[in-house]
């Protein structure tokens, strides 16, 4: 099959869509299948990539945000960006260029039998569907619209304007198919497009006979937090409060690219929290191996969401604390730091979430 992607980010930006985008593609290609992926790429060099996989790798053309777009990290957000950011967010700025580059870049294309987009951001799919209005003839046979969070209905109902429903009900009317990752997404779809639906949870490449494998106990509870805070949804400030708290001594490592929900308590806990920057996926898999439990915040307001970072959680092996971050459980988070994990979150079945089993239900749809 001829096969072409289209998404925002792929590595080596560690992001969970970025990793969506590059396992996705390395496994189409490992499969057999003629791969093409767009993508904002930045500076980095993928040569030696394409030559060793076979995949092509293409940009998409961005212009109105630079940064943090681009799939390296490259580049640096300019003062006009940040104030074009605040006067047209609520219009969809600057995502909203994909609506106008992807149909540009689609009416080059001939004779692909499958699109795959990406989501987030959902302007993607509006691009590609409304490459399919004006490029009809030459349009891949089959697309598969892939989204992470939802849209109108992503547990946040001031984020978009309610203009914008026509974009997503565009895009979901002229695609075959949308992927979601679990099963309770479906309610945060228009009604009318459900019977499109199909699930495909997150997928990586992992080695099953590695998980949870045996770990030496640290001399004082250690345990961490990978990915991003937000201050609407996941907010950590109540659990760091209640840890200010805490007299015994302990290590809680957070991994994550934007610390600024942090920087006061760092100081406040004199050694106990220790903020790290985003490290590459696998060096990260073994230092949460290592770690006495592992932390997930939920988010607040989003049952129809479930952070990527759980399947990572679950291939390191170690207990889970999962805290709600409006109304933290503080009895459960003093048994996890006596070692009690009788109550620690399960991620059961991990054999579907890899790739492998993943991509085959790509494969089904086409």
């Amino acid at each position: 099959m001829r096969i072409i992607v289209v998404t925002q980010h792929i590595f080596p930006i560690q992001s969970p869509r970025a990793i969506r985008s590059t396992e996705l593609i390395k496994e189409l290609a490992r499969r057999g299948h003629s791969v093409t992926v767009y993508a904002v790429l930045g500076k980095y060099d993928y040569s030696d990539f394409q030559q060793k996989t076979g995949i092509v790798v293409k940009p998409i053309p961005i212009r109105w945000e630079l940064f943090p777009n681009n799939s390296d990290g490259s580049g640096r957000r300019a003062f006009i960006d940040r104030v074009l950011g605040r006067l047209f967010r609520k219009f969809e700025f600057p995502f909203f260029e994909f609506y106008f580059r992807i149909p540009k870049l689609l009416k080059n294309e001939n004779d692909f039998d499958v699109l795959i987009s990406i989501a987030a951001p959902h302007h993607i799919h509006w691009g590609c569907a409304r490459a399919k209005r004006k490029y009809a003839d030459q349009f891949p046979k089959k697309w598969i619209a892939d989204c992470g969070d939802p849209f109108m209905k992503n547990g946040n109902t001031k984020e978009h304007l309610q203009f914008f429903a026509r974009y997503e009900k565009m895009f979901c009317k002229e695609c075959d198919y949308i992927t979601v990752p679990i099963e309770n997404a479906k309610e945060a779809y228009y009604p009318e497009f459900r019977e499109k639906i199909r699930v495909i949870p997150q997928g990586f490449d992992f080695d099953l006979s590695a998980v949870g494998k045996p770990y030496v106990k640290n001399t004082v509870p250690t345990f961490a937090f990978a990915g991003m805070f937000y201050v609407d949804i996941r907010n950590p400030r109540k659990l760091l409060d209640y840890l200010c708290s805490v007299k015994q001594d302990f290590r809680f490592y957070v991994y994550t690219r934007f610390d600024a929900l942090l920087v006061d308590y760092v100081e406040k806990m004199q050694g106990k929290l220790i903020v790290k920057k985003l490290i590459p996926r696998s060096d990260l898999l073994e230092i949460l191996k290592s770690m006495d439990f592992l932390v997930n915040i939920k988010n607040a307001n989003s049952p129809n969401q479930l952070p990527s970072k759980l399947i990572d959680y679950g291939i390191a092996g170690r207990p889970i604390l999962d805290v709600d971050p409006q109304n933290p459980d503080y009895e459960q988070i003093e048994a996890f730091l006596r070692g009690d994990y009788s109550m620690a979150l399960k991620i059961d079945n991990l054999e579907q979430y890899h790739i492998g089993n993943v991509v085959a239900k790509f494969e089904e749809l086409f």
